[in-house]
C-alpha cells in the first residue's frame, strides 16, 4: 500500500518500518501506540544524524541537547528539524505514561505530520538525497483510505470556497399580488306597476263579495 513515507523506503529501510507502523497504529485508532512509534522513530532519526558526534548520550533527551547545540547558528531549517524531534519526544513520552487513554486522534496527526517533516530533513540534509522531495506534503486521504489524494491542496480549498459561497441564500422573488374586486350585482328594479295591479284586483274582489252578503 502507497503511504506518505514512500520515499524513505529508498533511503532508510528501518526507519521506513517504524513510521509505517505508527501510522498502521494511526489507521486502526491506536492513537497513544502511534505517538509512541514516532517518539521512536525520532530518537532513531537523532542518532543518526548525531553519528559520530553522539559520546556519552544514551537517552534520547541527551541527545537532543547535544544536537541543538551542534545546530546553534544553523539555518531555520535545522532548528526547525529539533523542535520537530522535541514535539515527538514530548507527545510520545506523555502518551507513553499516561494513566489514562486520551484517543486523541488530533495529537497524533499531528505527530505523524511533524515525522514527516523530520522525515524529509533527514532524507535531504543528511543523506543527501534529491531536493526535490522537499516539495512533498503530508496526505491526510493517503494516509486513512491508503489512497493518493488526486487534488492538491489549492485545489481542495478552492472546491470548499465554492461549496460555502453556492451555499448563500438566494433573494426569494416577491409572489405577484392579486386583488380581485367583484361588483357588486345589481338587484332587479322591482315591478311597482304589477305589484299596484295585483292589490287593485285583490281590493275589487273583497268588495264584490261583501257586495254580495249585503
Amino acid at each position: 500500500m502507497t503511504t506518505n513515507f514512500d520515499f524513505l523506503k529508498r533511503s532508510d529501510k528501518e526507519l521506513f518500518k517504524i513510521i509505517n507502523d505508527a501510522e498502521e497504529l494511526y489507521r486502526s485508532e491506536f492513537f497513544e501506540q502511534c505517538m509512541t512509534q514516532t517518539r521512536r522513530f525520532g530518537e532513531v532519526v537523532c542518532k543518526n544524524v548525531l553519528g559520530s558526534r553522539r559520546t556519552t548520550e544514551i537517552t534520547f533527551d541527551a541527545m537532543l541537547a547535544t544536537l541543538k547545540d551542534c545546530t546553534l547558528g544553523s539555518s531555520d531549517e535545522a532548528k526547525e528539524f529539533v523542535e520537530d524531534l522535541y514535539f515527538l519526544k514530548k507527545h510520545g513520552n506523555e502518551a507513553t505514561h499516561l494513566i489514562t487513554v486520551k484517543q486523541d486522534g488530533m495529537d497524533a496527526l499531528e505527530c505523524l505530520q511533524r515525522a514527516f517533516e523530520v522525515a524529509i530533513n533527514y532524507c535531504v540534509y543528511s543523506l543527501n538525497e534529491d531536493r526535490r522531495i522537499l516539495k512533498l506534503r503530508y496526505d491526510t486521504e493517503l494516509l486513512v483510505t491508503g489512497k493518493k489524494s488526486r487534488k492538491t491542496l489549492s485545489e481542495k480549498y478552492k472546491e470548499e470556497k465554492a461549496k460555502t459561497s453556492g451555499k448563500k441564500s438566494k433573494a426569494t422573488k416577491p409572489k405577484p399580488q392579486y386583488c380581485s374586486v367583484k361588483s357588486k350585482s345589481q338587484a332587479p328594479k322591482k315591478p311597482y306597476f304589477w305589484y299596484f295591479v295585483g292589490i287593485s284586483a285583490i281590493v275589487s274582489t273583497i268588495m264584490l263579495l261583501i257586495l254580495a252578503l249585503i
